[in-house]
């Protein structure tokens, strides 16, 4: 679960959609900006040339317009100057609060060509007397005038217009590249929970074979692989049931002739242990073969299970159990599976964990649920097994008889355990018991 778990929060951290759609927005990002310098550097010159002759030409036409018409109707004229083309003509007093020009990359090229034409003494101000605006100086004699310029005239003084495109190109630019991620990652996607499904026991649905060449090879090899592993399962079911009946036949006939010969009690002991020995080592064969699966879950009541598998358990005269089972626990499952999975461990503590100086074998069965996560803890009071040699109980066909005592069995009592617990999505752990003894604990999501 842990490894699950780290698994899925690496892909939420280096997913394929946000490294498509990183990478495809820091291209645009890079593009963008490319393009806006190289435009910027491109259009200056004209753009400088462009606004330096329209301020020349407003002012001299309207330094000629003042010069030469009759004093009684000048007033006309200014009223029409601003009313038509948004010019003003202030007197230039010595008192006029006057702020400097905008500061950008052209302002300082355009001063140049004005003067060039205007006079040296011609002044710029991007505010007069608090009115915000483009004013520019002009001497008519002996008089000096203030004209000012309405911004909207005077284009690409500013970058607002080039900053409000470049976010409409950027937030445009961000959606395609989400969009693009969409489509790259929505085959993965698909893909990924498919496996998914199909690892924790389900038949996944079949995944689309369309798209581009490798999407859809991908696909039908998956949709392939699901097929033949299902059809494998059939015949693993069938060759299951086939062996369960031909080689428990022949055993049930050897017990009747067994109970039915003329032998002695020694004799006819050794045998029927040694016929009941190769059927548990059969049973354990085929539960360990045996699927667990996801559409035979259902909601089990782990309380009355886990009681009621203790009640039967302590039947048995060499075992000794006691429980601290929380009520009203409930999981997701399969019944019988979780059922074998306890009762494997209580045989396996009653065979390798007996208590020191005792003939019986004391086992603590515990059960509690603690944020929305049962834990199920089975220990015994033995001797324990070496550290070094927990994970080894783990693996099929490994049985620690040094550590915890001879006894019979083909050693698949824990594999079976470990086997089940991860087709129903839940941890298992194997330690020593502080005091003396093997604790086994399941954690699984509840209800």
């Amino acid at each position: 679960m842990k490894s699950l778990f780290s698994l899925r929060l690496a892909s939420l951290k280096s997913g394929l959609f946000w490294r498509t759609f990183f990478l495809l927005g820091a291209l645009t990002t890079t593009s963008m900006t490319a393009w806006v310098g190289m435009i910027s550097v491109v259009q200056h010159e004209p753009m400088v040339q462009q606004i330096s002759a329209q301020v020349i030409s407003v002012v001299t036409i309207t330094h000629a317009a003042l010069t030469h018409s009759a004093p009684e109707l000048r007033r006309e004229l200014l009223f029409e100057l601003v009313s038509n083309e948004g010019i003003r003509v202030f007197p230039l007093e010595d008192d006029d609060k006057v702020e400097p020009p905008a500061d950008n990359a052209l302002m300082p090229d355009i001063e140049k060509l004005v003067k060039a034409k205007l006079g040296a003494d011609t002044r710029f101000s991007s505010k007069v007397n608090g009115v915000a605006g483009f004013w520019v100086s002009f001497n008519i004699d002996d008089d000096q005038y203030w004209l000012m310029l309405e911004r909207e005239r005077i284009r690409g003084l500013t970058g607002i217009q080039w900053l409000g495109w470049a976010s409409v190109v950027s937030v445009v630019s961000l959606l395609g590249a989400a969009f693009i991620s969409s489509l790259i990652n929505l085959p993965l996607r698909r893909l990924t929970q498919a496996t998914r499904d199909f690892a924790q026991g389900k038949r996944p649905a079949p995944l689309p074979e369309k798209g581009p060449l490798e999407i859809m090879e991908a696909n039908r090899s998956f949709n392939q692989m699901v097929d033949d592993l299902q059809q494998v399962e059939s015949d693993r079911a069938v060759i299951l049931a086939g062996i369960s009946h031909d080689l428990r036949t022949p055993l049930a006939r050897m017990q009747l002739e067994v109970e039915m010969a003329h032998l002695s009690d020694e004799a006819r002991d050794g045998i029927q242990s040694d016929i009941s020995q190769m059927d548990d080592i059969i049973g354990q064969f085929l539960d360990y073969a045996k699927p667990t699966e996801a559409s035979s879950f259902t909601n089990v009541h782990l309380s009355e299970l886990l009681s009621d598998t203790a009640h039967e358990a302590a039947r048995l005269p060499d075992v000794r159990i006691a429980t601290d089972i929380a009520p009203g626990v409930h999981a997701m499952g399969n019944p019988t599976d979780i059922k074998r999975v306890i009762n494997n461990l209580i045989e396996n503590a009653r065979r390798y964990g007996k208590t020191p100086g005792q003939d019986y074998t004391e086992i603590d069965i515990k059960c509690s649920v603690k944020s929305a996560r049962v834990t199920i803890e089975v220990q015994d009071h033995g001797v324990g097994v070496p550290a070094e040699q927990i994970e080894q109980l783990l693996k099929p066909f490994t049985r620690l008889d040094a550590a915890r005592g001879q006894a019979n069995g083909a050693g698949l009592g824990l594999a079976i355990v470990e086997r089940v617990i991860q087709r129903h999505n839940a941890e298992l752990q194997v330690r020593n018991r502080d005091g003396g003894g093997l604790l086994i604990q399941i954690v699984m999501k509840a209800l």
